[in-house]
């Protein structure tokens, strides 16, 4: 269900920047979720290797090199998903940053939050000597 649910708030993001930014373009809702689950499945096995390869770089640069890095993720899901392209460089990177911070704020104010755990905690209490429940 968490999985469902992140989804759709990144189609929903997917959808926003396509509206406000005109370089991106998508046809349909359909392809809208093919661009989210190519992005999904884009930033869990192959911006891992991207972020290690350019650790360098990214480490001089502050870590501003990752907005680069998201740019060319959402350029490779526009290139694979039919309906769903990606005009230009830097509409590229401002749409991988619009896309970040809406998902981020959808699933923050909607529950889906990126912690695994849901962001929540846990209460702990201390049980007599050293043991923590």
């Amino acid at each position: 269900m968490r999985f469902l649910i992140k989804w759709i708030l990144l189609t929903l993001s997917v959808l926003l920047a396509a509206y406000l930014l005109e370089g991106i373009r998508v046809s349909s809702f359909f392809s809208a979720l093919l661009a989210a689950a190519m992005l999904g499945f884009l930033n869990v096995f192959f911006r891992p290797i991207l972020l290690v390869l350019t650790l360098p770089v990214n480490v001089l640069t502050l870590g501003l090199f990752t907005f680069l890095i998201n740019a060319l993720i959402l350029k490779m899901a526009s290139g694979v998903i039919p309906g769903f392209d990606v005009q230009g460089f830097w509409t590229a990177v401002f749409g991988a940053l619009l896309i970040s911070v809406v998902n981020g704020l959808l699933g923050a104010v909607l529950g889906g939050g990126s912690s695994p755990g849901g962001g929540g905690f846990i209460e702990m209490k201390k049980r007599g000597g050293d043991r923590w429940e």
